[in-house]
């Protein structure tokens, strides 16, 4: 069920039943292939030429490729895809709070699935592109070994990722273009605070990162690069495991701006303080949700 409600959903049914009615032929998740570290043929980092960091064609496989969830109603939501998305029309008059929703550094795994099937069933229209659908593509990092940055890069292609995605979602007649959140997990987290619009449509209205600590030995890996105005909140256990050296241990508090309602929250508790992935929570869940009621106009 939802961890908060809004007053009437009613205007949204209409919505809803036209996406659901697509969405629903959909297969569970043979939309996955490939994009997962135990999946991807990737390629080496001398196969990257300069032509492929923002290129057209693969910057459009990341959004076709994107996992999509739809609300239907309080607790409910629906898988869709980006086609989907782009057949509906303005007919209905109705728009939703969107998250764009950035995956690990693994791809898309069945913690993706729970994180936007969360958000989605609070309301929010999620859109999560697929960055391993690019044909070229180095591998980033190893989860059986906690090894990260195998490709100093790759934040760069993300990043590109992300700003491509919010433009798209943008031009989408169900997406309520002044209220779109940028989301992500570990290295999704990392991308999300570090994302810089390259121009106003790719603008968005907060960011929410899981599993960072804004410190990195790699300058260009540190702090964060929201907008002036810009609320962030920041979520990490205390003893991350990804993040016990000198070069990580910390949070984001030094980069954050608490005027503008950013906040970066520390779990220390036993339950959370040596977790990763977080959003497996209910109490995380309703600080994300807490801090998206205050942010977001639904």
């Amino acid at each position: 069920m939802p961890l908060f409600k809004r007053r009437n959903i009613a205007p949204y049914a209409a919505l809803f039943s036209v996406l659901c009615a697509i969405a629903v032929t959909k297969p569970s998740h043979a939309q996955d292939a490939g994009l997962h570290n135990s999946t991807k043929v990737f390629s080496a980092p001398a196969d990257l030429t300069w032509k492929h960091w923002d290129d057209p064609d693969e910057l459009e496989r990341t959004w076709k490729a994107a996992i999509v969830r739809v609300p239907a109603g309080p607790g409910r939501s629906t898988r869709a895809t980006t086609e989907d998305l782009e057949r509906q029309t303005a007919a209905t008059g109705q728009k939703l709070p969107t998250v764009i929703y950035l995956h690990g550094c693994s791809g898309i795994w069945s913690g993706t699935h729970q994180r936007i099937r969360f958000l989605a069933e609070n309301g929010f229209l999620v859109i999560a592109p697929a960055s391993l659908a690019r044909d070229v593509y180095p591998r980033s990092c190893n989860v059986e070994t906690r090894e990260g940055g195998l490709f100093r890069g790759t934040v760069v292609l993300r990043k590109n990722d992300a700003g491509y995605a919010i433009e798209k979602a943008r031009q989408l007649s169900s997406v309520d273009a002044d209220n779109i959140v940028l989301m992500g997990f570990s290295e999704g987290a990392l991308t999300t605070v570090l994302f810089e619009p390259q121009n106003e449509r790719q603008f968005v209205r907060a960011r929410v990162a899981e599993g960072w600590t804004c410190h990195a030995g790699w300058l260009e890996y540190k702090g964060v690069r929201a907008r002036e105005g810009e609320p962030v909140l920041t979520l990490v256990g205390e003893n991350d495991p990804w993040y016990q050296d000198q070069w990580t241990k910390g949070d984001c508090t030094p980069f954050l701006d608490p005027e503008n309602g950013s906040r970066s929250i520390v779990y220390r508790d036993e339950k959370l303080k040596h977790r990763h992935g977080l959003l497996d929570v209910e109490p995380v869940r309703e600080d994300v949700l807490g801090f998206l009621k205050e942010h977001v106009d639904f």
